[in-house]
């Protein structure tokens, strides 16, 4: 157990060794740090620690000392019933309230650009984020509104598209901000949308606009890599549950 704590340590403070001594907090964690450090714990031993045992528990020593002596284990995750108008979540109330506000637009946009230099073939570009769309279902959520409730409506598909201009090298920075900052219309159109920017034939960049309604900044990773396996034409997985 203390080896698996030290392994997580590790990983989430990017340090190459720490003792069963070491203060979480010493070595550079925080409170966001601590809730991964909870949930990689969760992932790894099906127990349930809070967030207060490890500001009281910060060793190694310590937290295996409390996971010795917790009770507490996690529910497995499974998909729940469904009704015929979904609410949405607490995060997802914040987020379509302060939107309505945003007057510019843009402002909760996440943006992530990726230099893709060699042939590309923009078909099958275009043809994986439609894969990547069709498996998440946050991907293709609006959310409208009726008798003055928003509520969450789950499109069976929904068209990405994918926008593609010649731009030159000077001219490509400005281009990125705009397209970033471009609004999102939450009730009718899917929070994600990409552009593609050719610099020349061997050279693009990737823009890829995610509302945040609908992810996070941890969310780009997995967007990504199954953005890439799609193109690869590897297979994806159905996924057991969805958000």
């Amino acid at each position: 157990r203390e080896h698996r704590l030290a392994e997580i340590f590790r990983d989430l403070l990017g340090v190459e060794r720490v003792t069963i001594d070491d203060n979480f907090f010493d070595l550079g964690g925080h409170s966001l740090l601590a809730t991964r450090l909870l949930s990689r714990i969760r992932a790894a031993t099906d127990a349930e620690l809070s967030i207060r045992a490890v500001f009281e528990n910060p060793t190694i020593a310590q937290l295996a000392r409390a996971l010795d002596t917790t009770t507490g284990t996690r529910a497995r995750l499974a998909p729940g019933p469904r009704p015929e108008r979904i609410p949405l979540s607490y995060a997802q109330q914040r987020l379509w309230f302060l939107d309505r506000l945003d007057v510019r637009g843009g402002t909760y946009n996440i943006p992530v650009a990726v230099r893709l230099r060699g042939t590309l073939d923009v078909e099958t570009l275009h043809t994986a984020l439609k894969r990547v769309v069709a498996r998440h279902e946050s991907l293709r959520t609006v959310f409208p509104e009726s008798d003055g409730q928003p509520h969450q409506r789950v499109l069976a598909e929904a068209e990405v598209a994918l926008t593609s201009r010649r731009v030159g090298a000077a001219e490509l920075p400005d281009a990125l901000a705009a397209e970033a900052a471009r609004g999102f219309h939450l009730t009718s159109e899917p929070p994600l949308r990409a552009a593609l920017f050719t610099v020349e034939p061997d050279d693009h960049v990737l823009l890829v606009v995610v509302h945040h309604i609908a992810g996070d900044g941890w969310s780009l990773a997995p967007l990504l890599r199954d953005l890439e396996a799609a193109y690869r034409k590897r297979g994806l997985p159905e996924l057991p549950v969805q958000y």
